[in-house]
């Protein structure tokens, strides 16, 4: 595993430890996770000019769009630099890994200035049908949006999740969904209705590609019988699609095509410790379907050089 200091004996410690407490089994499919060196993390969402390296950005749920950008949300961020410091922004990342860039896309009708619960945060984002969406917490619970201008313009959906689904994340595929398993949309959510607090499982809810908009169209997994998916409409009575008690907190997933196989990045916490903010690391899982069988991709505790966050230099 690049970008870690220290003995090779620390560093297969870490990643012994995180299988130790892993809710599932290792996986068979990808065996390691090799990351880049220190040397090549690019820092590009800097903060504003002038205050401390550690006023840059977080969140970053990210689609990749039918003009072949990415398209993502977050706080504070890129350059140009904006004269206010975000609760919620949005951004247009151009170009390839080795010379991105970060275009700020102001949106009157969806940024605001709340910060930490104060404020709307974006959990998960799509681009479907030429449409973007967005998913963002904080917003007793949760509520979706969608773009039809590359996330200029934003129209708010008039209901919210109020039961449950406090921080939900959107499964991704291709550019503008292309390559999707079939007509649905896949959310996942903590089974919780604060993003600030862990749950002892994660709920998944579907919803037909072209209703998307209409909460009545949704409904919740609730497991396999007999080889088959089963569904319903009613939220209590929906099955836990992963579970690890008090371990379930935000997330991002998306379906590598090249693989087969369905990645599912979790914040991880340390036992004993609910903040994951500066201490714990991240764990990924693969399963064949959006609902499993998932299985543990080995990784490290920490990352890079076993923190959790990136004061590095800029590439």
């Amino acid at each position: 595993m690049g970008g870690q200091e220290g003995s090779d004996e620390r560093r297969g410690t870490v990643v012994t430890n995180q299988l130790e407490h892993a809710p599932y089994p290792a996986s068979r499919v990808i065996t390691a996770v090799n990351w880049a060196p220190r040397e090549d993390i690019r820092w590009e969402a800097r903060g504003k000019k002038g205050k401390s390296r550690y006023d840059g950005s977080d969140n970053w749920p990210i689609a990749w769009a039918d003009d072949g950008h990415l398209y993502t949300a977050y706080g504070p961020g890129f350059d140009p630099i904006i004269d206010v410091k975000l609760g919620l922004g949005f951004a247009r990342i151009e170009g390839g890994a080795d010379d991105f860039k970060g275009v700020n896309i102001r949106s009157a009708s969806g940024e605001n200035t709340g910060h930490g619960p104060n404020g709307k945060k974006a959990s998960g984002m799509l681009m479907v049908g030429g449409v973007l969406y967005i998913y963002v917490r904080n917003a007793g619970n949760s509520q979706l949006a969608g773009s039809t201008d590359y996330a200029r313009t934003w129209t708010w959906a008039d209901w919210v999740w109020s039961e449950g689904f406090g921080c939900p994340t959107i499964l991704n595929f291709g550019s503008n969904y292309a390559g999707a398993r079939d007509a649905f949309v896949y959310v996942y959510s903590p089974d919780h209705d604060s993003a600030y607090e862990n749950a002892h499982r994660f709920v998944l809810a579907r919803v037909p590609i072209k209703r998307i908009r209409e909460r009545e169209a949704y409904s919740f997994w609730t497991g396999v019988e007999e080889g088959s998916v089963t569904w319903t409409a009613d939220y209590e009575s929906s099955g836990g699609v992963f579970v690890k008690p008090g371990g379930c907190s935000r997330s991002g997933i998306s379906c590598n095509a090249g693989l087969e196989r369905y990645l599912w990045w979790h914040q991880h916490r340390v036992p004993g410790d609910d903040n994951t903010r500066f201490r714990g690391g991240f764990a990924i899982y693969d399963a064949p379907e959006p609902w499993g069988l998932w299985s543990t991709i080995p990784t490290c505790g920490m990352w890079a050089e076993e923190t959790r966050t990136f004061f590095l230099r800029s590439g």
